[in-house]
């Protein structure tokens, strides 16, 4: 019964433990520092450091930093803040595979030494050809039968810079005949003249992924290697790599299906475009599913949390959706978040009966669903800015806000009644007049009559104007992620709308990063981290607050 509830790898695990094929468990994270990690690297960080935790084991942070030419120390930084910020603790455990360059090199010279690798000097299009096909075996090189003596000569060379980009490289010695093509003695060095982020130019060879992963994994006493179903046919590779390099306790590779969300652009090349194109403000552009651009936007770790484990582990690939993504941040806030008022298409309400100078203090719940989270006050006075969506000089059936001869109530003040409304010289409404009954204030106990309609306002004294930003998905969702024709991204032109003039209530002056809040009615919002200031505050909207999103029932 035990397993019914536990995926397929924590049952890997188990049966690892209880044969004794480990005694203990470690996992890693271990990212290319060659982009911004987004949703789906997520899926990653949290199942393996999920792992670790479960099962009292360690969890290590480790760059795969094997390729230089793609490679920054901005990556690498960005990626550190991602992880930490998810709550992923590799405690003392941060490492980068060029720690280990010595250790590769030894482990190729061993591999040498076995008559299980060889220098090549076939050129990549050659190596190609040589290769096979699905249905072809491949064909030995012509280098293939050199000596012991002259692969350690040729290798040493190569390490010292005598030859040039391309010029050779080691291979393993495996099978040219195997069904999978990864065995088909693959390239595991090449030699690049560049210099690398963390080693400067102290090797000018450097190891291929498939040859260095598992030589990573092994000297850090990984046990479980968890990794996207992509890497699936290299396995037989990885398992090769660590036994004929006579690791003790060599790890095991485990391989899961990716996080796919639907209409979302995840790939590198097309975000550093966005970005290089100025289309988006930099990798954490709110409207992008990078993490730093989640948190930019306003999720938080725990919603992320949440729609990891709502999507699950498992060997099948599947698309989740964003309004699955949008269910989990509104179910993470909307007991936590004080509710507050603000108005992003204001519209002047004038109560003509209330005295000029008096301000009253009303009484709010912070969040009615959550006493908890306690009340605050409001200041109310005569001028008040409400939504211009509030009012309507002629409404239409079923309108129950306000318009000329109808009463509302002023959430959290008094019933008002709109009596006139005053209209610049192209006929557009910019303000309405109305009355008000004092015996009607919240709270009064009033119950002399009832009313439709509850709006809210903000005092247009006391309110603190802010710049609020609206987004949509970046694609546009009717045409697909690319064009069919040239590759291109199908973007929406109103991914993005900027609210310069927006009024809100006093208390949220003091909003800092990374305080969040909703709008009533207007949705969930945050403070901007990158471009609010106390003298020009910018709130982005995280959600709305409907949501097409529905929970399967079992």
């Amino acid at each position: 019964m035990e397993n019914e509830t536990k995926n397929f790898i924590e049952q890997i695990i188990d049966k690892d433990l209880a044969e004794g094929v480990y005694d203990h468990v470690q996992t890693r994270f271990p990212p290319e520092p060659n982009g911004y990690l987004h949703i789906g690297h997520a899926k990653s960080i949290l199942l393996n450091y999920g792992l670790a935790k479960k099962y009292q084991g360690k969890f290590n942070m480790r760059f795969d930093d094997t390729n230089p030419t793609k490679e920054k120390s901005e990556f690498v930084e960005s990626i550190k803040a991602d992880v930490a910020w998810l709550g992923a603790d590799w405690e003392d455990r941060l490492f980068f595979a060029s720690d280990y360059f010595e250790t590769m090199y030894e482990c190729a010279v061993k591999l040498i030494k076995k008559g299980k690798a060889f220098v090549c000097d076939l050129t990549a299009e050659q190596i190609r050809e040589y290769r096979g096909t699905l249905t072809e075996p491949g064909k030995n090189s012509p280098y293939r039968d050199r000596s012991v003596e002259e692969n350690l000569e040729l290798f040493e060379n190569m390490k010292k810079g005598v030859y040039k980009d391309g010029e050779k490289v080691l291979r393993a010695k495996i099978d040219m005949a195997s069904p999978n093509i990864n065995m088909r003695d693959p390239v595991i060095y090449r030699v690049a003249h560049l210099t690398h982020h963390n080693t400067g130019d102290a090797w000018c060879i450097y190891p291929m992924y498939d040859f260095a992963h598992p030589i990573e994994d092994a000297v850090e006493h990984v046990t479980h290697s968890i990794c996207t179903l992509e890497f699936e046919d290299h396995r037989p590779l990885y398992d090769w790599v660590v036994r004929e390099c006579e690791f003790d306790h060599p790890p095991k590779q485990i391989e899961f299906a990716k996080l796919y969300l639907k209409n979302v652009v995840t790939g590198k090349r097309y975000i550093k475009k966005l970005v290089e194109d100025g289309i988006v403000d930099g990798w954490d552009d709110p409207r992008l599913v990078s993490i730093s651009g989640l948190r930019r936007r306003g999720y938080t770790p725990e919603s992320i949390r949440m729609f990891v484990e709502m999507a699950g582990v498992s060997k099948s690939n599947s698309i989740c959706e964003m309004p699955m993504l949008e269910y989990c941040i509104r179910e993470d806030l909307k007991m936590k978040r004080p509710r507050m008022m603000a108005v992003l298409h204001p519209l002047k309400l004038v109560i003509d009966n209330y005295p000029e100078d008096q301000v009253e203090y009303m009484e709010v719940q912070n969040n009615q669903e959550n006493p908890e989270l306690g009340v605050r006050t409001v200041p109310f006075c005569r001028e008040l800015y409400i939504e211009q969506e509030d009012f309507m000089e002629v409404p239409v059936k079923k309108y129950f806000r306000l318009f000329p001869g109808n009463e509302v109530r002023l959430m959290n003040g008094y019933f008002v009644t709109c009596t006139d409304v005053v209209k610049d010289e192209n006929g557009n409404v910019t303000e309405v007049h109305c009355t008000y009954d004092p015996e009607t204030r919240s709270g009064s106990g009033f119950t002399g009559r009832k009313v439709k309609g509850t709006i809210h306002w903000v005092s247009a004294r006391h309110a603190v104007k802010a710049e609020v930003r609206l987004y949509e998905n970046i694609i546009d969702e009717e045409k697909g992620v690319y064009n069919e024709e040239d590759g291109s991204l199908n973007l929406n032109p109103n991914s993005l709308t900027v609210l310069k003039e927006c009024y809100l209530e006093p208390g949220l002056a003091d909003a800092k990063v990374p305080d969040s809040f909703q709008f009533v009615r207007n949705g969930y919002f945050c403070v901007d981290s990158k471009d609010s200031t106390p003298e020009h505050p910018v709130f982005n909207r995280i959600v709305s607050l409907k949501s097409s999103f529905k929970i399967e029932k079992a």
